[in-house]
């Protein structure tokens, strides 16, 4: 049986409309890759939460706006920007509960600052404000395009998965890990020393990465292994 990948939502609130939702290339390449794609908005309880894990073999936490600094034990910076308390309490909430039970889980962009949160560490809350001399993370070009180098750790899962110690990747962010949570380490920078992935050393499989390989699959195949490897755990962790 096709193992069960939850994707968590996102949520906006806008014009009067209150919405989840989930990024149409990032459920693509779930599916693309073997796994059936679940979503999971946020249940405003726990324990329906702690249910919907239940349901789902993997859990793959997509980008989206800002992690809150409460979170992680800060004040807004000046440069924070957006942030949502509901997309925290699925995202944030969501991958510490996969952390406590070793489940496989994916993080993307906000993803990967939302699995460092949940396992203790911290967030540079503005890269042009708090990093010196960083380069532009926020790209203007084409959703595909690559826009900086990423050297990834050689003896790394990542590199590992993508056959690769070096990358050109997109980039759609800000924010960025600052203090590694405990267990994990970083496995990717950017020229700037900016962390561009993390893994958990204690997990069977918990790996964030700070771009968004979902939308170059059409033009770097290379990015389809990401999922493949990552689904692949799913599977061997559910035959365990």
């Amino acid at each position: 049986m096709e193992p069960i990948i939850g994707i968590t939502c996102g949520h906006e609130w806008t014009d009067g409309r209150d919405r989840y939702f989930a990024p149409t290339a990032v459920i693509r390449a779930v599916a693309a890759a073997g796994g059936v794609p679940l979503l999971i908005p946020n249940a405003f309880e726990r324990q329906k939460l702690v249910a919907a894990l239940d349901a789902v073999d993997g859990l793959v936490l997509p980008g989206g706006v800002d992690v809150d600094p409460q979170l992680y034990g800060e004040e807004p910076a000046l440069g924070m920007g957006d942030f949502d308390p509901d997309w925290d309490g699925v995202d944030v909430a969501a991958a510490g509960l996969a952390l406590q039970r070793d489940l496989p889980v994916l993080g993307i962009c906000r993803g990967m600052q939302a699995l460092n949160v949940a396992a203790g560490g911290t967030l540079y809350q503005d890269i042009p404000t708090q990093v010196p001399a960083a380069l532009k993370h926020q790209q203007k070009g084409p959703r595909w395009a690559a826009s900086h180098g990423v050297a990834l750790a050689a003896d790394s899962r990542l590199a590992g998965a993508l056959g690769a110690t070096h990358l050109r990747v997109n980039s759609y962010h800000h924010q960025a890990v600052k203090d590694v949570a405990p267990g994990f380490r970083a496995v990717a920078e950017a020229p700037d020393g900016v962390i561009e992935a993390i893994e958990g050393a204690a997990h069977r499989y918990a790996l964030g990465v700070q771009w968004h390989p979902e939308l170059m699959l059409e033009r770097e195949p290379l990015f389809a292994a990401l999922f493949s490897d990552f689904v692949a755990a799913v599977r061997s962790a559910k035959s365990k």
